[in-house]
This record gives structure tokens, C-alpha cells and sequence, in this order.
């Protein structure tokens, strides 16, 4: 009886980011460009990585990791939500809404475990630059990515199982753009303890990791006393980018997650932040402050021109 009841309900219907069509069409042509953009600069970062012979450190791997996780996670909501503002009618199928859920946790639960490996990365880089190369060697690097995906995806799937085995039976809408949260406000039970459940378990996961990056942040910009004045302002170039990120992913993340379930439209702002701009900014500001990316960029455009 439990599966029947489970199974009235085979696709919700998105209220989006506004009713008003007008309102629809600005935004459209807003996100379309900010989609454009994001795909651009982290592909232009993935590629720089992969081609410049003077990016082959720990760091620019990573960072090259990051552009396409970031690239990816933009790519788990934004089309769906451009594409949804060409109608009127915004329908998401109950299998559509399961995968979106799914690939948006490991691509998000993937890009945390990424920022701590490059606060790691960091440390090592500071704190103990003589080992640093033996430390983040080929195999350690490669390991770390593993970690970051099976972490991601062990996230997803639990996340998964557990709204897969929420009873859904009646009310199909969703005052939202994308399936995350309010799915949950669509169910047949008490939602107020699953939305507990959720926050708690999300909620912890954002402020703990958040309190150790800082910390681990703290303790490598405490330790830049040791360095020389070139030393010590590259590095805190690097890191002053990498704690800008950090910020950006994480202060809307627990705000979302840390106040009691309800809809606001904050909500649907903070998530627009997270899925839509957070994405963008990362390869602006990894970028914007880093000489030996922008060198790498210049030397592949004059090479390419070249040819």
C-alpha cells in the first residue's frame, strides 16, 4: 500500500523564480549569458591547467578539478532552469527530479571535499614547502581526487535514498526552481522532523567543514610570519583567493540549510547564489589574483595564434 500511495505523484510542477513573463524572458537572457560565461572560464581554466607546463603543481591540479566540478554543478540545475523560463507551464518528471537531486549532491558534496583538499594542499605548500612536491606527489594527488568523488557520491546516494523513500501523494508543487529542499515539503508524512533530519545531517556537514577550513586557514596565514615579503604575499594572494571561495560556497550553503524549513524568497535567492553565481565567480577570482595563471593564459592565446 505504501508503494501505491508512493507512486500517485509522477512529476511536480516548479513555480520557478517568478510568475510574471516579462519577468521570465529578462532572466532568461541573464542566465543564459551567466551559463555561457561560467562553462567559458572554467573551461578556459581546465584547459590552461592541462596545457601550460609551468601549472604542474598540486595546487593548479586541483584548481583545474575544481573549474570542472564547478562546471559540472552549474550544469546540474542552470539549463534545466533556463529552459524552464521559455514556459509557462514548468513540469519535472519524479525520475527527472531524483537524478537532478542526485547529480547536484555529488557534484556539490564533491566541490566541498575539493576545498578542503586545497586548504590541505595549502598547508603542505606554507607550512612544510622543502617536502611539499614529495608530500602531494602524483599518487597523493590522485588518491585525494578519489576521495573527493566517493565522498560526493556516497553523500548522493544516501541523500537519495532517503527522499526515494519519502511518501509522495498529493500536492505535485514545487515553489522553486530546481528539486532540492522544498521536494521534501511535498510529502505525505510530518515533513517538519524530515526536514529536521535534513538540516541537521546538511546543515552540520556545511558549518563543520566551514569551521575547519577556517581554521586550517588561520594556522597557514599564522604561519606566513616565517616566510620572506615575496613569500609571503604570493601567498596570501593564493590564499586570500582560495578563502573568498570558500565563502561564497559556504555562507549561503549554511544559511539554507542552518534556518528551520520554510519558503522564503531568500530561499530561492541564496540557491540562485549558489547553483547559478558561486560557479561563475570561482574562476574569476582564482584568476583575477594569480600572475602565473594569467601568464599561462597570455603565452597558450600567443601559441595558438601562433599555429
Amino acid at each position: 500500500e505504501h508503494m501505491e500511495q508512493r507512486n500517485n505523484v509522477t512529476e511536480f510542477v516548479l513555480l520557478g523564480l517568478t510568475q510574471s513573463l516579462q519577468g521570465q524572458k529578462i532572466l532568461f537572457v541573464v542566465f543564459l549569458l551567466i551559463y555561457f560565461v561560467t562553462m567559458v572560464g572554467n573551461l578556459l581554466i581546465g584547459i590552461t591547467v592541462v596545457a601550460s607546463p609551468t601549472l604542474n603543481t598540486p595546487m593548479y591540479f586541483f584548481l583545474g578539478y575544481l573549474s570542472f566540478v564547478d562546471a559540472l554543478y552549474s550544469t546540474t540545475v542552470t539549463p534545466n532552469m533556463i529552459t524552464d523560463l521559455l514556459y509557462e507551464k514548468k513540469t519535472i518528471s519524479f525520475r527527472a527530479c531524483l537524478t537532478q537531486l542526485f547529480a547536484e549532491h555529488l557534484s556539490g558534496g564533491s566541490e566541498v571535499l575539493l576545498l578542503v583538499v586545497m586548504a590541505y594542499d595549502r598547508y603542505v605548500a606554507i607550512c612544510k614547502p622543502l617536502h611539499y612536491m614529495m608530500i602531494m606527489n602524483q599518487r597523493v594527488r590522485v588518491l585525494l581526487l578519489l576521495v573527493t568523488w566517493v565522498g560526493g557520491f556516497v553523500h548522493a546516494v544516501l541523500y537519495l535514498l532517503f527522499v526515494y523513500n519519502l511518501p509522495f501523494c498529493g500536492p505535485n508543487v514545487i515553489d522553486h526552481f530546481c528539486c532540492d529542499m522544498p521536494l521534501i515539503k511535498t510529502c505525505c508524512t510530518d515533513t517538519y522532523v524530515i526536514g529536521l533530519t535534513v538540516v541537521a545531517s546538511d546543515g552540520t556537514i556545511c558549518i563543520v567543514i566551514f569551521m575547519l577550513l577556517l581554521i586550517s586557514y588561520g594556522v597557514i596565514l599564522h604561519s606566513l610570519r616565517n616566510l620572506s615579503q615575496e613569500g609571503r604575499r604570493k601567498a596570501l594572494s593564493t590564499c586570500g583567493s582560495h578563502i573568498t571561495v570558500v565563502i561564497l560556497f559556504f555562507v549561503p550553503c549554511i544559511f539554507m540549510y542552518v534556518k528551520p524549513p520554510s519558503t522564503l524568497p531568500i530561499d530561492k535567492f541564496l540557491s540562485v547564489f549558489c547553483t547559478v553565481f558561486t560557479p561563475m565567480l570561482n574562476p574569476l577570482i582564482y584568476t583575477q589574483r594569480n600572475a602565473e595563471m594569467k601568464n599561462a593564459m597570455k603565452k597558450l592565446w600567443i601559441r595558438k595564434n601562433k599555429c
